[in-house]
This record gives C-alpha cells, structure tokens and sequence, in this order.
C-alpha cells in the first residue's frame, strides 16, 4: 500500500513537472514569439512608414521620371540651343542696348539648363539630341513650338540696326511662348521633380522677357 502510494507520489510529481515545463515552454515560446512579432512589427511599421516621411517622398519624385520628362527635356535642349544661337546674333548686330542685354541674359539662363537636361536624360539612359542636326530638322517643322523656320534665321543674320532688334524680338516673344507651353505640359504630365521645378522657373522668367519685349515693341 505504501510503495502504491509512493509510485502515485512520483507520478504527480514527475506530471506536475512535465506541466511545469510545458508552461515555462509556453511563456518562454510566447515571448519569443511576442518579441519577434513586436520587433517584426515594429520594423514593418518603420518601413511602411518611412517612405511617406517628407525626405523620403522628396527623394522618390526625384528619383522617378516618365515619358512626359524625357519629351520636355529632348524638346527643350534643341529649342533652347536655337534660342542661344539666336542671342549669339546679337552682339554684332543689334542696335538697342537693350536687345543686347535681353540676348544676353537669355544666354545665361538657358545654357545651363541645356547641360542640366542633357545629364538628365544620360542619367535616363536616353539620347541627348544631337548639335546641329537637331536643331536643323527643327527648324523645317514649320515653327513648332515656337521654332524658327531656317528661312526666318538666315533672314535675323543677314539684319543688322533697327531691323534686327525688330525681327530679334519678334522671333523670340514666338520662341518664348512656345517654351512656356512645353513648360506647362511639363508642369502637368511630369513626374521627375527638378524637371518640373525648371519648368516653373523656365514659365516665370520667359512670361517676365515676353513683356519685356513686348514693351521694346510699343506692345502694352
């Protein structure tokens, strides 16, 4: 009777520590799985998070660019070099002081950012518009975007005086207003953010030349 009773005892007992175990198992497994869970929520938490912080969204637009940039940018690297040749013109042929220095000033702005695009669309891994030809075949379009036609560029060289200034800022108001347009569509369908910012600046400071020459005309 006293070895049965005995044989019970050690039963419980070695049960109670089985069950003893499996609930320290338990806990421990629970917190293990706790922790991991807590830090695997909080690291998914951290990461959806992390894109939506300003620096980060700010880095995305940057990043990305669609074909609406790349159209802005091979569209405006030609546009702006013929509007640089043209300002090239000027300092052996304008009369006005004033045409000068317009010619001058849009010279300095749109070099710039003819570097700026073109390393923007090798970064793409896209073409940059070949000098020259580009902006020949431009020219045949008919004034596309505001594009001289060749026949109206050889006529700005062969004028000098008064007559230049005339046809300078004739054709450039022409010019100006087809590179605002381009810098809307840009501003509207563009992704790329620096793109868009130089659209913004391109709208301002060429809207702000389009009535400066406006006023060298007589135009109010």
């Amino acid at each position: 009777m006293i070895r049965k009773r005995s044989l019970m005892h050690r039963t419980a007992v070695v049960a109670a520590a089985g069950t003893t175990a499996l609930v320290l198992a338990a806990c421990g497994g629970s917190g293990d799985d706790d922790g991991s869970a807590g830090h695997g929520g909080h690291a998914a938490t951290a990461s959806s998070s992390a894109p939506s912080s300003p620096s980060a969204s700010a880095s995305a637009a940057q990043g990305q660019h669609n074909a609406a940039d790349v159209a802005f940018a091979k569209g405006m690297i030609p546009h702006h070099r013929q509007a640089v040749e043209m300002a090239d013109l000027a300092p052996g042929r304008a009369r006005s002081a004033e045409v000068k220095k317009l010619a001058a000033d849009i010279k300095k702005a749109q070099d710039p950012e003819i570097r700026t695009l073109s390393g923007w669309l090798t970064s793409w891994g896209e073409d940059v518009p070949a000098e020259g030809a580009m902006d020949h075949s431009a020219h045949g379009m008919g004034g596309m975007g505001g594009m001289m036609t060749a026949e109206e560029m050889t006529g700005l060289e062969n004028a000098s005086g008064t007559a230049f200034d005339t046809a300078f800022t004739e054709l450039m108001i022409k010019h100006h207003e087809g590179a605002v347009e381009m810098a809307r569509t840009e501003q509207a369908d563009g992704a790329h953010g620096p793109a868009k910012k130089m659209a913004g600046e391109i709208i301002d400071s060429q809207s702000a030349e389009i009535e400066q020459m406006n006023a060298l005309l007589g135009k109010g």
